[in-house]
């Protein structure tokens, strides 16, 4: 990242029923609004995994997919095994949605997380709640839900997600700066 430009951030996700893509969304315009995007200039730009955007004309990626079954969406796993190099080169932070209820529902993290961010050399990962819709739902994931008891309804912590803005803006801030900035870690 050259220091003293304004870095330019892409946040891409692959969503199934469109959730994942809403937090990506509201990621990248939470990092433009927090205190450190707005000082250091940050410019977010969320596009969907499925549109294969190339990081390599961005500064920073954040990277996120829904989670089912314990594994990213293949979309998410195929972008970033065809673009792991470039991701190396430049700070990349992990997100994974999926988590639904109270207390989280699996309360584990994916099985992907580990070797993602090995591969891709990611500063951070956090895992935030999702939303099932069962209309939205095909027959096969309505069966599962059904089978497993799962919780109903938008546990999405648009909180949360904004925190863990301000806490990336701030890391770019001190990279552009050259001053030492905190890393964003998993929770």
């Amino acid at each position: 990242m050259s220091t003293g430009a304004p870095p330019r951030l892409l946040v891409t996700a692959a969503s199934r029923h469109g959730s994942t893509h809403e937090i990506a969304t509201a990621l990248a315009r939470y990092l433009e609004e927090s205190a450190a995007g707005r000082t250091g200039g940050v410019s977010a730009l969320a596009v969907p995994v499925e549109q294969r955007p190339d990081p390599s004309r961005f500064d920073a990626v954040v990277l996120g997919s829904a989670v089912y079954v314990g594994r990213w969406l293949e979309p998410a796993r195929q972008y970033a095994a065809d673009h792991s190099a470039a991701l190396r080169l430049r700070p990349v932070w992990l997100f994974s949605s999926g988590p639904i209820g109270e207390p989280p529902f699996p309360p584990d993290e994916p099985h992907d997380a580990g070797p993602m961010s090995q591969m891709v050399g990611a500063r951070g990962h956090r895992v935030f709640p999702g939303r099932v819709d069962k209309q939205l739902l095909g027959f096969g994931e309505k069966a599962m839900v059904t089978a497993m008891r799962a919780p109903v309804g938008d546990f999405r912590d648009w909180d949360a997600l904004r925190a863990w803005a301000e806490e990336i803006a701030s890391a770019l801030a001190g990279m552009v700066t050259g001053a030492p900035a905190p890393v964003a870690t998993s929770s």
